[in-house]
């Protein structure tokens, strides 16, 4: 199968690429400069210049392609600190996503597309989250209902659900290297509250071939959990970092969360519970690589980067 990715050099792609080609596919991914697109040749897939706002660009690529796997979206616009920041990726993702399926109706063809499990942690459903729950509304909420909506005209498509920590040494700018990059700054690892709170998480490399699966077999119409871990508490993953670092781990108050956390402080105290039994048994789905406390320990994470 000949496939279009979008977001092919960043930390999923990283490793959704050579999951692809391993499984006898071609990749074409999307680049937006000289050093994604070298990225790319290296790991052995086609080179399609361009990025989210050339909608002619996404449309030409997903028509030429069997199948289509959508991982990107502009983290550096969403949490650039502007309180329109991330309305405004998402309202992006929403345009490319529009002229990417406009390509594919009537063709029978994949859509993969990507959302986060946290619109479901400010629903506040007071369980665990799982695959039939679903938003009407919101930023990339949209996103994912009208890809979902895409399988009434003929195409093959399915929305994966990230967790806020996927982990694994190729995670060079998520929720956890802030984290960490913040206690380094403080002198101090913190929590909100008791800490009691739960993240899920999954590993990149267990994630890349979720995605893999549900390009190949996921019936149309499918929302998924990328989900190994239900939920890693909060304090733990701090205590974690700070054992890492050789700091302590600190309680903050709610409304001392901006000042320690910035962009973070938002989801640093959200109950994010999720399930992923559906998804493990639709697609036989498995996670064999370590769980997050555990891959923080391993201290990859640990070591400065440049």
């Amino acid at each position: 199968m000949r496939v279009f990715v979008t977001g092919a050099s960043g930390h999923i792609g990283s490793a959704l690429v050579p999951e692809l080609l391993a499984q006898g596919h071609d990749v074409v991914g999307l680049a937006r400069s000289d050093a994604s697109a070298s990225k790319l040749v290296a790991a052995g897939a086609v080179v399609h210049r361009g990025d989210l706002d050339d909608l002619d660009g996404l449309r030409a690529a997903a028509a030429g392609a069997d199948g289509v796997i959508h991982l990107a979206f502009s983290h550096e616009t969403a949490f650039s600190g502007s309180p329109e920041g991330y309305g405004t990726a998402a309202t992006q993702e929403l345009r490319a996503l529009h002229a990417i399926g406009e390509a594919l109706v009537n063709s029978g063809k994949p859509f993969v597309t990507t959302v986060g499990t946290a619109a479901l942690a400010f629903a506040k459903l007071g369980r665990p989250g799982t695959e039939e729950d679903t938003m009407p509304a919101g930023p990339r909420v949209d996103a994912e209902n009208a890809t979902i909506a895409l399988a009434q005209r003929s195409v093959r498509t399915s929305s994966v659900r990230l967790p806020p920590t996927v982990h694994s040494t190729l995670d060079h700018a998520g929720f956890i290297p802030s984290l960490i990059a913040m206690a380094r700054k403080t002198g101090f690892s913190v929590y909100v509250g008791d800490g009691s709170n739960v993240w899920p998480a999954v590993h990149t490399l267990d994630v890349a071939r979720l995605y893999r699966l549900a390009l190949e077999s996921a019936p149309a119409g499918t929302r998924l959990h990328g989900v190994a871990e239900e939920g890693v508490p909060f304090r733990a993953i701090a205590e974690t970092i700070g054992k890492g670092l050789g700091l302590p781990a600190k309680s903050i108050t709610p409304e001392e969360a901006p000042h320690h956390l910035g962009f973070l402080a938002r989801f640093a105290g959200v109950d994010n519970p999720t399930s992923s039994t559906r998804t493990r048994a639709l697609l036989q789905w498995e996670p064999t690589h370590p769980g997050l406390l555990a891959d923080i320990a391993e201290g990859h994470y640990l070591t400065p980067r440049s």
